[in-house]
């Protein structure tokens, strides 16, 4: 079957062309590159020929079948580039017309060609041979009036760009570069330019390397088209262009080099980073762009963050529900920096731990505290936020992370709606620490002996269960222990320290010093019901919901203070009152023995309201 080409569409694409969409032909594909895969296309109009890459996401089309030698392909999105010195095209989205065709017209193939290409291909079955000549815009040979014809979408003829009109012959490179969209960027362009707004700013970061010290910075850019990239400035472009460059204004880019994205630190959904040279040019558009979104999210419920990878990163947006003051921690490096946890629940059921780090904690942090101390629920959006699995699933700032309070968006909008008509009211299950999985095992109920005579917890998994019991016997000796404060990334290293002989504090594992340390929870208490009794370990959070305060404030009590009187009525307090503890149970291993270890995750004191509604509920059951 015979197929009508786009007639000269390859002279018009080398002229500027990049709206005809066009029929071609492929005649060979060639992979190169060895770090990245990359197609090189051999196209044909039917008169001549020139080689084309296509962009990276279009590999798939070759890898499959969709596009091979031969098939007919109508060319979407492409640009002509100048690589090495000679004019390829850059085809970044396409459509296949015919899978599989013989080969169209009297081909002229460029200076250098691979020949081969033609000849593997089947002949057009007009018994004409094929010619292989330097390009030239010969016609193609006449066919019948049965030839069955495939018209591209849009196929105007092609017109010089305005701006060239009536200008007389232009010098090369003299032409201003032509916008397009980010999505569409790569490396083998030879111009360009993109216009996009600046959602996020980084500070000046001052390093160390073999090369000797330098600085450097970034901007991520939002266009009209949703793509959005990274930009990175080195040493005396650091100078040129961090002043100029404001979050929220719009800038024409141009003249930088494109590189593969670094995905350890650059969480934008795009495979290159943009780096800017002597020669790039930063303007700022003086008018605004309402075409250009202020930001862009892709907001995650907290309940899918449950299931979500330790470290990746993502948006959330939430109500806050309480803020935790800032308080000082002492990072591995020994400097020292400022961490503030706030709470936030939403529509899903769930709650989680928001962790602010750094310069977040005094800007965002402080007005999240005035406004949740005046009374208020703000809704707060994440923006990069990290996931972290330390205990259950939390969230954290990074470098990159933007907090936005009260953002007047749809998201915020129904979360406001939902939290004033009862959302305020609906308990959550948190998902940051070590809770119970989601579903029935949350209701199972256990008494004290079931738990060894149903040999709970020597499954490979651990069990969950909640048990109603009282607290007879808590150990005062050993209640907590002095833990190191140093943070390793975005963790807390929490590794027992010990006193030096200068009255410092040693953390072999970090194999740092520190004058101050962090005091956590290590409690081992006594539980019993009517059943009978068992030992249960519970740290830091379950700790302080048992006791009623912090373990550094029992510490000092007690080896600072000394007041021995205070510190016994304040363990004798806490016992022979009924708690519903949620306990997790799983054997492990110590030196050679196997010991089933109890773990206190949540002790609630028992409501007994809904205690009774419990129990009646059971009894209907019963019945």
């Amino acid at each position: 079957m015979a197929v009508n080409l786009t007639r000269n569409a390859i002279a018009a694409i080398n002229g500027g062309d990049v709206n005809s969409k066009p029929l071609v032909q492929v005649l060979d594909i060639k992979l190169i590159g060895s770090s990245q895969e990359r197609y090189r296309l051999l196209l044909s109009d039917s008169i001549s020929t020139q080689h084309a890459m296509i962009a990276t996401q279009l590999n798939d089309r070759v890898k499959t079948g969709q596009v091979r030698k031969g098939s007919v392909v109508q060319l979407i999105d492409y640009i002509c580039s100048t690589v090495q010195n000679r004019q390829i095209i850059v085809v970044l989205n396409m459509e296949t017309i015919i899978p599989e065709c013989q080969i169209i017209g009297d081909v002229q193939m460029l200076a250098g060609a691979d020949s081969s290409a033609v000849k593997a291909l089947p002949s057009n079955g007009s018994g004409g041979s094929t010619k292989v000549v330097n390009n030239a815009n010969v016609s193609a040979q006449a066919t019948n009036n049965k030839v069955q014809s495939f018209r591209p979408t849009v196929q105007p003829s092609y017109q010089p760009p305005p701006n060239y009109k009536h200008h007389g012959p232009i010098m090369k490179n003299e032409a201003p570069a032509r916008i397009i969209p980010i999505a569409a960027l790569n490396p083998y362009q030879g111009r360009w330019a993109i216009k996009a707004r600046v959602t996020s700013k980084s500070e000046i970061r001052r390093y160390n390397n073999a090369r000797g010290d330098g600085k450097v910075f970034s901007f991520d850019l939002l266009d009209s088209d949703g793509g959005e990239i990274r930009v990175t400035c080195f040493n005396a472009l650091v100078d040129r262009f961090y002043d100029a460059i404001v979050v929220g204004k719009v800038y024409m880019i141009s003249k930088g080099s494109l590189k593969p994205a670094q995905k350890n630190f650059n969480h934008l959904k795009n495979e290159w980073e943009i780096l800017l040279e002597s020669t790039s040019t930063v303007d700022l558009c003086a008018d605004e762009d309402v075409s250009i979104p202020k930001q862009q999210f892709t907001f995650r419920s907290i309940s899918e963050i449950e299931n979500a990878e330790n470290n990746s990163i993502l948006d959330v947006i939430g109500i806050v529900t309480s803020v935790n003051p800032s308080i000082p921690i002492l990072r591995k490096n020994g400097m020292e920096t400022q961490r503030r946890i706030i709470n936030m629940k939403d529509m899903s059921g769930r709650s989680t731990e928001l962790t602010l780090w750094g310069d977040f904690c005094n800007r965002e942090g402080q007005e999240l505290q005035e406004l949740f101390d005046s009374g208020m629920f703000p809704v707060l959006a994440v923006k990069a936020a990290k996931v972290n699995d330390f205990t259950g699933k939390s969230v954290g700032t990074i470098s990159s992370t933007q907090l936005f309070i009260n953002l007047d968006i749809p998201e915020g909008q129904s979360l406001r709606v939902w939290f004033e008509q009862g959302g305020k009211n609906v308990a959550a299950q948190s998902i940051s620490r070590d809770v119970m999985p989601v579903g029935a095992k949350n209701e199972i109920r256990k008494t004290v002996s079931q738990i060894k005579n149903e040999g709970l917890g020597r499954a490979d998994k651990p069990d969950w269960v909640t048990v109603k019991a009282t607290i007879s016997f808590i150990k005062a000796d050993t209640f907590c222990y002095t833990a190191c404060p140093l943070m390793i990334g975005d963790r807390q290293c929490n590794k027992k320290v010990t006193k030096s002989g200068n009255n410092t504090w040693v953390c072999d594992r970090c194999n740092q010093e520190f004058e101050e340390c962090d005091y956590r929870y290590l409690l081992q208490a006594q539980i019993q019901d009517h059943t009978g009794l068992t030992w249960v370990t519970a740290f830091q959070e379950s700790g302080e919901e048992i006791l009623g305060c912090s373990a550094k404030e029992l510490y000092m009590l007690k080896n600072e203070e000394q007041d021995d009187d205070r510190f016994a009525e304040t363990i004798r307090n806490r016992l022979f009152h009924q708690y519903l503890f949620r306990l997790k149970i799983k054997e492990e291993t110590y030196g050679e023995e196997q010991r089933v270890k109890i773990t206190v995750v949540k002790a609630d004191r028992v409501d007994y309201l809904a205690e009774g509604r419990h129990l009646l509920h059971m009894l209907l059951k019963r019945h």
